[in-house]
């Protein structure tokens, strides 16, 4: 994991494997920042959709239980979204490197859509 400070808040950079660990041992909630059509095609399961056309910094839940990762398709909205976090006050935020093209590279598990079908389906 990578950390930056930035002002008062620490602002981290996690990869698909420290993610998918924290995630796995329930420390963590994660904030996927794509679109609602992104997400319904293929997300990490138990992700929460929060797009990046409607995201609200100062809407966030606490972060006093769980962790807040937010990530997107390659990490760039993510990145923004962090630092819109931080500007609005929020003191430790955390990101997703490589977005889910990297939890998707790292063989991390998650809800994809069966072509033949259209229904969701889980991926590893």
């Amino acid at each position: 994991m990578k950390s930056e400070t930035v002002g008062d808040a620490v602002f981290e950079t996690w990869t698909a494997e420290e993610l998918a660990a924290a995630f796995n041992r329930n420390e963590v909630v994660v904030i996927d920042v794509r679109t609602p059509q992104e997400y319904m095609f293929e997300h990490i399961e138990g992700a929460l959709l929060m797009p990046l056309a409607f995201f609200n910094p100062h809407k966030l839940p606490g972060q006093s239980d769980k962790r807040i990762v937010f990530h997107c398709g390659s990490g760039v909205r993510s990145e923004r979204v962090s630092r819109a976090a931080i500007e609005a006050g929020v003191t430790r935020v955390a990101h997703l490197e490589g977005g889910f093209a990297a939890w998707k590279a790292a063989k991390q598990p998650y809800i994809g859509t069966n072509m033949a079908t259209g229904a969701p389906q889980p991926v590893s």
